[in-house]
């Protein structure tokens, strides 16, 4: 799943409907699937052995992209893994397998890229509404300057200070930092 807030009901579902026991799901949450370095896909991938069978419930849950989705093939051909591809299973050895699994990685990397492009859109016209504002910081320019004073002061340790103002420390360090940089005044 590509964030925390996405609901895995429909995929687990899917999964059992497969045969995928609970104890045999693997779970990448807030990671998209461009990103090859996930956990759970790294754990799926080291528990299948010779004669077993990964089951996803579409290409584009596996990989995004045509290379992506080869080199994951490669790997699980060589050791002699099958790949159920919501329930149909499919051989990249065989020729007519090889082109239905490279269609099917087209489709998933075309699907991405639509993806990507429609948020770039959004995201352009929301900046020119001036509605795109990133995201907010968790202090005002007050709050921050009184943190940055009593830091100056050596009254509070970092870790203080982010309980008094209920944050987190790194939000500490970045404020202290920004304070610090040339041409910004100290308070």
């Amino acid at each position: 799943m590509s964030t925390d807030e996405q609901d895995l009901t429909a995929q687990l579902d899917a999964l059992t409907v497969l045969g995928v026991g609970a104890e045999r799901i693997y779970v990448d949450k807030g990671l998209t699937g461009t990103n090859r370095a996930r956990p759970g896909l790294r754990e799926a991938l080291a528990a299948c052995r010779a004669g077993d069978t990964l089951v996803v419930t579409k290409l584009d849950r596996l990989a995004r992209s045509v290379a992506d989705a080869h080199d994951i093939a490669k790997e699980l051909t060589a050791r002699g893994v099958k790949l159920n591809l919501g329930g149909s299973v499919h051989d990249p050895t065989d020729p007519v397998g090889k082109l239905l699994f490279t269609a099917l990685a087209m489709v998933a990397e075309f699907e991405a890229d639509l993806a990507r492009m429609r948020t770039r859109e959004g995201m352009k016209v929301a900046k020119a509404k001036g509605r795109l504002r990133g995201k907010q910081p968790k202090l005002n320019a007050r709050q921050e300057a009184h943190l940055v004073a009593l830091h100056h002061a050596g009254e509070h340790t970092s870790a203080e200070l982010a309980e008094l103002f209920g944050v987190a420390r790194s939000t500490v360090y970045r404020a202290i930092e920004r304070a610090a940089a040339p041409g910004r005044p100290t308070p």
